[in-house]
């Protein structure tokens, strides 16, 4: 687990006190230019130049990068001579960031971490602020990046690359965009009910994805429909963050494993790929996942429990999960995304590459499994 974190009103207040304890003589800021042009980066900034340090800010990287978007940026870390790095942003620049923090050395590169992550040393102490709730890689060891000759995305993983500080403060979850809210938020959604249905579930885990689907499927809707609920903001982005130490602990699914091919060749964004397979994935799981989704009814429904039986509460927690999808306005079919359906042999055959995850699933993923799953969301 990342050593410390921060949260609540004015949490990022503790900028100052990261930046002294560490000596910081220069830090390099992680972001894109997208939440550069919000002005969500004014006031952290201005919090590390309080310090009197100097700053170097890298924001050339897009949503979905590739390996070599990644490296880029990496590169350009590695020729400012920072000595600590803050990524301000999403799934995206966390992940960046934390490659950056192993990536100081001229050993190796992300294209060799991508065959052997365990090549990971940490180099430089890292901080991470997330900006939506969430992807929950402020918490993981893991990062995301597209490998375009395999038209998917991979995870390297790798404990070194687990942030040294966090900092959870709603503020900066404030006015995030509903649609951009409702897609990480469903991402978050989906790595909690993942986790806890995963082959690698345990105890530990199961305590972290628990108390996240709990806080999750009681505050989303609001967190993404009314901008001033900051209660409900600030329990997603707790929740987000739970939600990542279950991943680190457990593991996601099908889910996850089905929706790296629409990301990786698509370019639909990550949390709405799995908003798209959320639903479908979990129906296939049903018959070996039951109990573990009436343990979810028991826990997360606080009023009006008319489900008696582990069937009607397993059926309820799944059709919860398509209500708040459609609520939230996420598309569920690819044909929104002119994904055609020709594509669908390639979409198999990529799917069924994702082992890392596919194995945690409960019932096991046949390739006809992937293709029937394929064909409900097309």
């Amino acid at each position: 687990m990342p050593r410390v974190v921060y949260s609540g009103e004015n949490a990022l207040e503790n900028i100052k006190t990261i930046i002294l304890e560490n000596k910081v003589k220069k830090l390099a800021l992680f972001t894109d230019k997208g939440i550069e042009s919000t002005g969500l980066l004014n006031y952290p900034v201005k919090l590390v130049e309080q310090t009197g340090i100097e700053v170097i800010i890298l924001n050339d990287l897009p949503p979905e990068p590739t390996y070599e978007q990644a490296q880029k940026l990496v590169d350009q870390f590695k020729e400012s001579g920072a000595d600590f790095i803050m990524a301000v942003g999403g799934g995206s620049v966390m992940d960046t960031a934390k490659l950056a923090s192993v990536l100081a050395t001229d050993q190796y590169s992300i294209r060799e971490l991508l065959d052997k992550p365990e090549l990971a040393k940490k180099c430089v102490k890292t901080l991470m602020i997330p900006t939506t709730a969430g992807t929950g890689a402020e918490a993981t060891p893991n990062a995301i990046v597209a490998v375009p000759e395999k038209q998917l995305k991979v995870g390297i993983v790798n404990d070194n690359m687990i942030a040294d500080y966090v900092i959870l403060d709603a503020v900066m979850i404030k006015n995030l965009p509903r649609k951009i809210a409702a897609a990480t938020g469903v991402d978050a959604l989906a790595h909690a009910i993942e986790c806890f249905t995963s082959n690698k579930a345990n105890p530990f885990s199961d305590i972290f994805a628990l108390e996240a689907l709990d806080m999750i499927l009681n505050n989303i809707i609001s967190a993404c429909d009314n901008p001033e609920d900051m209660k409900a903001k600030n329990k997603m982005l707790i929740a987000s963050f739970y939600a990542g130490i279950a991943i680190t602990a457990s593991g996601t699914t099908a889910v996850h494993a089905l929706s790296y091919p629409l990301g990786g060749k698509y370019h639909i964004a990550h949390g709405v790929s799995n908003a798209i397979l959320l639903a479908p994935v979990m129906r296939f799981n049903e018959p070996v996942c039951r109990k573990k989704f009436a343990v979810v009814y028991d826990r997360c429904v606080h009023e009006n429990k008319v489900c008696e039986t582990v069937e009607e509460k397993s059926a309820f927690i799944i059709k919860r999960l398509e209500e708040i999808v459609k609520h939230l306005d996420i598309p569920t079919s690819l044909s929104v995304f002119g994904v055609p359906a020709s594509d669908l042999d390639a979409l198999v055959d990529a799917g069924m590459q994702v082992t890392r995850l596919l194995n945690n699933n409960m019932r096991k993923v046949t390739p006809e499994d992937a293709r029937a799953i394929y064909q409900e969301i097309f």
